[in-house]
């Protein structure tokens, strides 16, 4: 049989059930009769929406990524994909038709179409440069708005505010101190008195013994009397030994 012929037998049995056919649970009324008596609101589907009845799900959630999903070994595309890396969804497609998938959010959503990054034709591919050069021009413009706002909050102040601190405050830092040190050790640490303290070998002291303030000073101390140094005594050396050692 022909799909012409098949098709115009599906459609005389139709026309045959729904106004013909008088089934016993319809009290003998046609399933035609009985649908336009039926007083319970009926939901009317938008003709564009009917291809969904026509798709199949794998049931398996899948993640977006920066170079879009991938799907019976192939990545797919599309402008839309643009920043959405990390949402998961769910691949719908026609069967034995790859060369477009439709994409579902896990809400029941549908973001969109998606096609093959490996066949995709020029038009498609401009779509998705154009798409991720005008993000990324917004994040651009994002980055220097926050830029601005950060240079506005910490701004140097010219009033007193409640965080600012008093200049006689024990928790008020100067700059000037921590310079000061810094100076006085790159001196201590340079010329005649050798290599910077903290590059000097272990066991030394770390900073140069300074004279104590003349208010706190003891009593001078005498200089220890010179004495003459013993002579250093020779050490002998013992003859040679000659021979074996006994046993």
């Amino acid at each position: 049989m022909s799909s012409q012929d098949f098709t115009a037998e599906v459609l005389a049995w139709t026309h045959w059930w729904n106004t013909e056919h008088r089934p016993r649970a319809l009290s003998g009324r046609t399933p035609l009769e009985a649908w336009q008596a039926d007083p319970a609101s009926v939901m009317d589907i938008p003709a564009a929406d009917l291809w969904t009845f026509t798709l199949e799900d794998d049931g398996r959630a899948r993640k977006l990524t920066s170079h879009g999903v991938r799907w019976r070994g192939r990545t797919y595309i599309a402008p839309w994909m643009t920043g959405q890396a990390g949402r998961t969804v769910t691949v719908r497609y026609m069967p034995h038709h790859d060369h477009e998938i439709d994409i579902c959010d896990a809400r029941g959503g549908y973001p969109g179409p998606a096609h093959p990054a490996d066949a995709a034709n020029p038009g498609q591919l401009d779509a998705l440069r154009t798409a991720r050069a005008e993000r990324a021009r917004r994040l651009c413009a994002e980055v220097k708005a926050a830029e601005t706002l950060r240079r506005q909050r910490f701004a140097p102040a010219t009033t007193a505010g409640p965080d600012a601190v008093r200049p006689g405050s024990p928790h008020r830092r100067s700059s000037r101190g921590r310079t000061g040190r810094r100076r006085a050790h790159r001196r201590l640490g340079s010329g005649a008195a050798g290599p910077h303290p903290a590059r000097r070998a272990p066991g030394r002291l770390a900073y140069p013994a300074l004279s104590r303030h003349p208010d706190h000073a003891g009593p001078p101390r005498s200089a220890p009397a010179r004495t003459r140094s013993a002579p250093a005594r020779t050490r002998s050396r013992r003859p040679a030994r000659t021979g074996r050692r006994p046993r």
